[in-house]
């Protein structure tokens, strides 16, 4: 089976019920289920090449995260935060009927898996954090922030594609395609052209996190993680930096320390090479 099936589930914040939207590729017998969850503007679909390489030796679920993609916007844009990011993602789990799963988080996503991975008796089994960590650098936040929640429309592809390769030129693509593909599914058709898929409201919580001009520090979740960890960091991150990717080698769960060259925030594990850092580790029993 290497088709995904679109599948949705609701959820709950203090706001009201929403649908989350999802992809399942493979078998939905097989017990060894693979969870990847995107970054913060990202979605879903972001993992097709990974979960299609994967989807004959596992289950591989991507969603997108509320107000991306297919899925419901947030009435209350405050709730754009991990907290209500784990608790949609432990609803999801309880409709998938897993006890136990591997994740796979990029960015957001693995500060997501951290929160879920340090809490007593988490499903995460096995956890790969792509370049991110229990310190996110000030300077990534002021990057990220200064196109974040833009909301800019685009009346040609062209325009999109263009936009597209500015605000993610550190993602490390090299083929027209490639950026064809990522702007194809970065944008949703409106009247009169495209615009970006995510609800422009993600920001408000993002830009009021980044508006002390200092580091966000989450070491007590990392420190709180049991399950075996591999870390993949950009070489040119300016997320992750270096430092922080070496400490997290040597405390909490230890994790395996993998660099990618020429890359910086974040790797999108669209190449084979890529893909074989990581599929062991992930499909291994």
């Amino acid at each position: 089976m290497t088709d995904p099936r679109r599948k949705f589930v609701q959820c709950v914040s203090p706001a009201g019920l929403h649908r989350i939207a999802y992809s399942e590729w493979g078998d939905p017998a097989n017990p060894r289920v693979l969870l990847c969850v995107h970054g913060l503007a990202r979605r879903g679909s972001d993992f097709d090449p990974l979960a299609r390489a994967l989807c004959g030796e596992m289950r591989v679920i991507c969603p997108d995260m509320a107000g991306r993609g297919d899925s419901d916007r947030l009435a209350d844009a405050r709730l754009y935060q991990i907290p209500q990011y784990v608790s949609d993602v432990v609803t999801l789990i309880a409709r998938l009927d897993v006890p136990r799963l591997r994740w796979f988080g990029t960015s957001m996503g693995g500060l997501i898996g951290m929160a879920l991975a340090a809490q007593a008796g988490s499903p995460i089994e096995r956890m790969v954090l792509n370049d991110v960590g229990p310190v996110v650098k000030a300077a990534a936040l002021q990057r990220i922030g200064e196109y974040l929640g833009n909301a800019p429309t685009f009346a040609a592809m062209e325009e999109a594609v263009a936009y597209i390769r500015t605000v993610s030129a550190t993602f490390g693509l090299e083929s027209d395609a490639e950026w064809q593909h990522l702007a194809h599914t970065s944008v949703q058709a409106v009247a009169g052209g495209w615009r970006l898929h995510y609800d422009p409201a993600i920001a408000v919580p993002f830009r009021e996190a980044g508006a002390g001009n200092a580091d966000i520090e989450l070491w007590p979740l990392y420190d709180a993680i049991t399950c075996p960890v591999v870390l993949v960091r950009g070489a040119a991150s300016d997320l992750l930096d270096r430092a922080t990717a070496q400490a997290m080698t040597a405390r909490g769960p230890r994790a395996r320390l993998i660099e990618i060259p020429g890359v910086g925030h974040a790797p999108m594990f669209w190449s084979q090479p890529q893909i074989a850092l990581v599929r062991d580790f992930l499909v291994s029993p």
